[in-house]
């Protein structure tokens, strides 16, 4: 019985929507000078080219960051994680016309390397970016950026300095509601690697 394939479930057709899920739940931070630092959180984000790294960020026109972003052509996209679930859905909900929300959240704006908009200091991951190109599609402009710099917290990294990202308890979103990641399955490639001998998986990969 155990070598039966399962059923197929009977589908429905539903019209055209957003249903590419699970996405990462990003806080992007952005600020125009001599003004109070933004942050807005952003499910629609991705990875677009690894050489020059690129990424991507979809915004609404009405979104109080999405002048910010165009005019400054710069942003940072902070990783989020099971500590910071709460502050990335405030500042989801809530707009940067009405309330400080490095403040509220009781988070830090740190200094980036290469760009001005400021990073968040609690954030395990930052990431630098620089406005090349803004797509206009409909109800989100696309963003297009290139990374300039990647900032990661020591804690992550191991005597040898590779990244444990594993270890920062990411958050993702999915259909409304945010998630921790759970186990690792698998690592890139491990359909097709041959096992070793007395060897045996490691969870976290490294």
């Amino acid at each position: 019985m155990g070598s039966e394939k399962k059923k197929a479930a009977k589908k429905q057709t539903w019209k055209a929507g957003n249903m590419l899920y699970p996405v990462p739940a990003v806080m992007v931070s952005c600020k125009r000078t001599d003004e109070k630092p933004n942050i807005i959180t952003v499910a629609w984000a991705g990875t677009i080219c690894s050489d020059p790294a690129m990424v991507s960020i979809s915004v609404r026109k009405e979104r109080y960051s999405y002048d910010i972003i165009k005019e400054t052509g710069e942003f940072v996209i902070n990783l989020t994680t099971r500590e910071l679930a709460k502050a990335t859905d405030y500042c989801g909900v809530k707009s940067g016309r009405d309330v400080d929300k490095f403040k509220q959240m009781h988070l830090t704006p740190a200094a980036s390397v290469k760009i001005s908009a400021p990073a968040i200091a609690e954030s395990p991951i930052n990431i630098e970016c620089r406005v090349k190109q803004v797509i206009e599609l409909g109800s989100h402009d696309m963003f297009l950026a290139e990374v300039m710099a990647v900032n990661v917290d020591e804690s992550l990294l191991d005597e040898k300095g590779t990244l444990h990202l594993s270890d920062a308890d990411l958050l993702a979103y999915s259909h409304g509601r945010y998630y921790g990641l759970g186990d690792c399955i698998g690592k890139f490639g491990y359909s097709v690697q041959k096992p070793s001998k007395g060897k045996h998986y490691q969870k976290d990969l490294g």
